[in-house]
């Protein structure tokens, strides 16, 4: 057995399998376990994913937000074992495979357009054939007697 293939089955049995399917420009809902003294908590950070790289174990992307005035880049190991969960909040559209025009850039200048995901319909098969309706039966239509016009009365 080679070493780079030693290596690969090593990094094989860390990889987590449960990551959605994201893209650049998307915003990720990341949920982290952080450890502070004793005790244990998990903190979530939303933001707009700027960048992707590396692959394998080494795969770690980039989210930036502003919140309050202040802004906030952060960059999470994707396989991780403090990283809890991803949530896709929303997909954006973008153009590019780094975002980094972003980080800084203030009110429309900052934002990312949303990409309309079309949804998929359910085909659902009936066990049995549908039967045709019945035909309809047409009332016969009833005239309304139409009440006679008054004559006009003549002042005595």
């Amino acid at each position: 057995m080679g070493r780079l293939a030693l290596i690969e089955q090593i990094e094989s049995e860390h990889l987590k399998n449960e990551i959605p399917e994201f893209h650049i420009g998307d915003t990720l809902k990341v949920s982290v376990k952080i450890v502070e003294g004793g005790k244990e908590r998990i903190q979530h950070f939303t933001g707009t994913v700027v960048a992707r790289k590396g692959s394998g174990l080494s795969e770690n992307i980039t989210l930036y937000r502003t919140a309050y005035g202040s802004a906030m880049e952060r960059v999470f190991m994707l396989h991780s074992p403090r990283l809890m969960s991803i949530e896709v909040m929303r997909k954006g559209k973008v153009r590019r495979s780094k975002l980094y025009y972003i980080c800084g850039a203030m009110g429309k200048a900052a934002k990312v357009k949303e990409k309309i995901v079309a949804r998929k319909k359910k085909v659902v098969e009936a066990a049995a054939p549908k039967a045709k309706p019945a035909a309809k039966v047409e009332e016969p239509k009833v005239e309304e007697a139409k009440p006679e016009a008054e004559e006009p009365k003549a002042d005595a």
